[in-house]
């Protein structure tokens, strides 16, 4: 795609985006064509760091995300990055809810019991729990806040460093150091976390 045609087909999406704002819903039906495929993008990033055997598919995220962006109307859409933004974000919150539906937050959620007899010597390094994952993103958001969105852009949302950049409207060279410091930050709670 032509950089003139993407900036073009970009500022036709702020248009629509900020038409659907002021409650022109037409402008919703000729915005979703052209952010189709970003989503569907997000949503197989997203679904890639899910476990293989996920009762949630890429569509039926994307499908979740856009109900739950049509509630979202009445936000002031600033542009095609702030909507990317925001539809990750909700992409994380559907992936979020839909394991604590499933019981991953209760303990032992989908564990399955093993005797020392059966145990390898060497156990493999533990998934990371979304869930888990989710409060230690919550709790960075609350001491650093484009820190946890870079962690949600990058980490969930498969997003390059560029895209992030362009999306939190900072420099590459800051979504590279948001990135370590968060990824550092994470780790540390992480291990709290599984340590009780």
């Amino acid at each position: 795609m032509k950089i003139g045609k993407k900036t073009e087909e970009s500022s036709q999406v702020t248009e629509l985006l900020r038409a659907w704002s002021d409650g022109d819903q037409s402008a919703l039906d000729r915005l979703m064509p052209l952010v189709e495929e970003e989503l569907r993008k997000l949503a197989r990033a997203y679904m890639r760091r899910e476990r293989k055997d996920h009762t949630l598919q890429a569509t039926a995220l994307v499908n979740e995300a856009f109900v739950r962006l049509v509630d979202a109307r009445g936000l002031a859409w600033q542009d095609r990055a702030h909507f990317i933004g925001v539809s990750a974000r909700l992409m994380r919150r559907v992936l979020v809810d839909h394991a604590r539906a499933r019981g991953y937050a209760k303990r032992g959620g989908a564990l399955q019991r093993v005797t020392l007899d059966g145990a390898p010597l060497v156990a493999p390094a533990p998934a990371i729990d979304l869930v888990d994952l989710d409060r230690a993103l919550e709790a960075l958001a609350a001491t650093d806040r484009r820190k946890s969105r870079v962690v949600e852009l990058r980490y969930f949302g498969g997003l390059s460093v560029e895209e992030t950049a362009e999306v939190l409207h900072v420099s590459a060279d800051t979504i590279h150091r948001d990135w370590r410091l968060a990824k550092l930050w994470l780790l540390r709670e992480l291990g709290r976390s599984a340590a009780t």
